[in-house]
């Protein structure tokens, strides 16, 4: 039996963008952790704080937002006020003296399936090099 740690990563992605781009890297044959557990939404920018919070509560060793690459959102403006999301609520973890470097926020378009797959190793090696999430012990019974 192995002791290597698997990091559990939840993935909200843009039905526009990141969420064909991970049917292109998936259809392509292209290699990346299935440590993501992938949530496709119809726009980054519906994706509430209180989601990735409730992720991480609920045991999550990691949360990632891809989105539509700003100028280029099918909704306008949505990826403007998921930066926006993101950016307020890593300054609140910060603030609260929680890890803000769990919450990733990446802009993967539909034809980019390299770099979603190049993103889910980058996010699976850098989570197994910071163990697993300490709200997890916390909350859990």
């Amino acid at each position: 039996m192995s002791d290597k740690y698997d990091p559990v990563i939840v993935g909200f992605f843009c039905n526009w963008c990141t969420s064909t781009a991970a049917d292109l890297a998936g259809t392509s044959r292209m290699q990346y952790p299935a440590n993501v557990r992938a949530i496709r939404t119809m726009c980054s920018g519906s994706v509430d704080p209180v989601y990735i919070l409730r992720a991480l509560l609920s045991g999550a060793d990691a949360v990632i937002v891809g989105g539509c690459a700003p100028g280029d959102c099918h909704y306008v403006s949505g990826n403007y006020k998921t930066r926006r999301r993101i950016k307020a609520l890593k300054t609140i973890l910060n603030t609260l003296g929680l890890d803000d470097e769990r919450v990733w926020l990446r802009w993967i378009s539909a034809s980019e399936g390299g770099k979603f797959a190049e993103t889910m190793k980058e996010i699976t090696e850098e989570m197994e090099k910071k163990g697993p999430n300490p709200l997890n012990k916390q909350w859990t019974v």
